[in-house]
This record gives structure tokens, C-alpha cells and sequence, in this order.
């Protein structure tokens, strides 16, 4: 899919002054999607992309979010095209879940008026259009409010996993920036001078170093096995957290598709069985499959992962002391705590995946 070169040509747009990004996406919503805009509102919302509110003359309005596909890039090798086909994947199997299945809780994106699910801004950017959806988070910092409507989402995850429809792209397990954590892990330079945070960060590194070593040889252990078993496969979200879970006035629905992988069903669960393993039991039961221990600290190391490299990378590269920032370093300080959130992983001499099954 090539970019649009009536919307952007070769202009990055993230050094575009405001008026040309909503003059970007307003003409793109016009000739790809038929929607007039009579206004742009941006909205201040999640982390890595840019949303705005667009209403036309008739008071419709529709959630656009431009996605910055050079931030989505995985490892060193990867690519712009690469990510942009993730991303068509992942939102053509919501699509497929929601037109195919009934699944009228998946907010799936609007398709264009030839079928394309993102259009292409810019060799960097591309666009995603969803309804705007009017309601509330169902909790604070990705943590649910109401146990009901934790097991309101179990019963939505039941019926995603059963389902066998579009074809979403198989988890490969690569830990996003992980490439860039080990080759910081290994460099033995000089001190980091690239910001207020980069010597911290070093210092912070360097004080667990040996452990981030058991924990990525961990990880990979765990991912060979756990990938050993492709039949154990299902369509997940990926992260069906309270933060992409809204109460609106006919119930709960899920946002924010664009991390929909073929995984094992524990990419969905880790997470959300953190604080009441009897929803391990009660997936189980529901759908006959015997939950993998092992999956599940796999994803849950994941993602600690994830967040140790990219805020390390963040830290490593040039950077100013702002609000992001500085709550960026309080986050690093959270996940690189070793002992603490993996204790024991790092206290066997010898470690072993296990399977196990679920236990409450």
C-alpha cells in the first residue's frame, strides 16, 4: 500500500504545524472514507499515536487516529511497510469478528470506501477510522473497577478465541526493542550523555545487569516452548485491559484492536487473571482448553520486557525533561525491579518451563 501523496508526498508529518496535519487527515477523510469534516478536535488520549474527534455538518462523528509507523517498528530490521501490514492485519480481523461473527462489542475500524481498513498518510504515517464510541474506561491504569466487568470481558474473550475468522498474523514473539536492550546489556562504553535521564537509565542498567540476562534467556526459553504448540492457537486481542474497555449505556465494549494476533489464549489472560485466577478456571471450563503456566509468564515477562527496552532505548537516545519523560523514568524504575517481580525466576539455578494447569 503506497502513501497518499495528495495528503502528505514526501513531507514528514511530524513536523507539520497543526493546521496541516488536520488539513492531512480532513482530505483524507474526504476522498477515502466520503466523510466531510466541518471540524477536528485533538484528542489528548493514549501514547504513540494521534487521535482527533471529527464531526461534520450533520453532528456524525468519527475517531481518527494517525499512526506513527516508524515508533511501531519492532527491531533494528523492520520496517515502515512491515508494520503498516501488521496493522491491516490485526484491524481486518476486528472487521471480520464484528461483520462476520455478530461480535457487536468489537469496535472495529470503518473501512474506506474501497475496502482498505488504514489508508497510508505518508511513507510514515497512516490512518485508521473508527465510530466514536461515547462512554467511560472501565478502570484507571489498565486495572478493572468492577470484577464484573472483568468477567463481563472473560466472556468476551471466550467468544473472540472461539471464533476462526480473517486472517490474523501469528504471534512470533518478538519482544518489541529487545534487540536494542541486549546491545545496550553488552556495550561496555562510556557514560550516556544523550539527556537528564540517560545516566540514571545507565546506572539503573547496569545495577541489574546479571539479572536482565537470566530474564531474557528466560523469556526465550519460555517462547520456544510455549511456540512448539501452534494448535493451542486462538484470534486475541492482546491487550484487553480497563483501559480499552468502555461502559457505555449498552454495555461494555473493546477498543483499540491494533495488537490482534493468532497466539495462544494466554496473551489474553495474563493479565486480566493477575488479581483472580478463578477466571483461569472459569476460561477453562468454557472452552475445554487446559490453561499453559508457562504462556502465561511468558506474556507477562513480555511485557516487562517491552517496557524495560523501549524506556532504555527512549533514555539512551537524545531527550528533554518533560512531563512524558519524567513519568517514562518512573515507569522504568517500576519494571526494572528484578527481584522483586521475578523472584523466582532468578532464584533457580537451573530454570524450567513448566505447563501446569490453572488453579484458583
Amino acid at each position: 500500500m503506497r502513501a497518499a501523496s495528495k495528503y502528505a508526498e514526501t513531507v514528514d508529518l511530524a513536523e507539520l504545524r497543526p493546521s496541516a496535519w488536520v488539513a492531512a487527515i480532513a482530505g483524507a477523510l474526504q476522498d477515502l472514507w466520503g466523510f466531510r469534516a466541518a471540524s477536528l478536535e485533538y484528542q489528548a488520549v493514549g501514547f504513540g499515536s494521534h487521535h482527533w474527534l471529527a464531526t461534520d455538518t450533520t453532528g456524525s462523528l468519527l475517531f481518527t487516529t494517525a499512526d506513527d509507523l516508524a515508533a511501531k517498528r519492532r527491531t533494528a530490521n523492520d520496517t515502515t511497510d512491515a508494520a503498516l501490514d501488521r496493522l491491516s492485519a490485526a484491524f481486518e480481523t476486528a472487521l471480520a469478528l464484528r461483520t462476520q461473527v455478530g461480535l457487536t462489542f468489537v469496535i472495529a475500524p470503518l473501512p474506506t470506501t474501497s475496502r482498505q481498513v488504514v489508508a497510508r498518510l505518508s511513507d510514515r504515517y497512516s490512518l485508521v477510522v473508527h465510530p466514536y464510541v461515547i462512554g467511560k474506561q472501565a478502570g484507571k491504569d489498565g486495572q478493572f473497577t468492577s470484577d464484573g466487568d472483568r468477567r463481563t470481558v472473560l466472556d468476551m474473550l471466550i467468544q473472540i478465541h472461539c471464533a476462526r475468522v480473517g486472517k490474523p498474523r501469528a504471534d512470533d514473539f518478538v519482544v518489541p526493542d529487545l534487540d536494542a536492550l541486549q546491545n545496550m546489556m553488552r556495550k561496555k562504553g562510556g557514560a550516556w550523555r544523550s539527556g537528564p535521564y540517560a545516566q540514571p537509565a545507565q546506572e539503573l542498567l547496569h545495577a541489574y545487569l546479571s539479572d536482565l540476562h537470566v530474564l531474557v534467556r528466560a523469556y526465550h526459553s519460555l517462547a520456544c516452548r510455549v511456540s512448539s504448540r501452534p494448535e493451542r492457537m486462538v484470534t486475541t486481542h492482546g491487550e484487553p485491559n480497563a483501559n480499552n474497555v468502555i461502559v457505555t449505556n449498552d454495555g461494555l465494549v473493546l477498543v483499540d484492536w491494533e495488537t490482534t494476533l493468532l497466539a495462544p489464549p494466554e496473551r489474553d489472560l495474563w493479565d486480566l487473571a493477575g488479581q483472580d485466577r478463578s477466571l483461569l478456571n472459569r476460561y477453562a471450563a468454557a472452552t475445554g482448553i487446559e490453561i499453559d503456566e508457562d504462556a502465561l509468564t511468558l506474556y507477562r515477562l513480555w511485557y516487562d520486557l517491552a517496557e524495560i527496552g523501549g524506556y532504555l532505548s527512549w533514555f539512551h537516545d537524545a531527550h528533554e525533561d518533560t512531563a512524558d519523560t519524567s513519568e517514562s523514568w518512573k515507569n522504568l524504575q517500576h519494571f526494572l525491579r528484578p527481584a522483586e517481580r521475578w523472584p523466582q525466576l532468578l532464584t533457580q539455578t537451573a530454570w524450567h518451563p513448566r505447563r501446569g494447569g490453572a488453579s484458583g
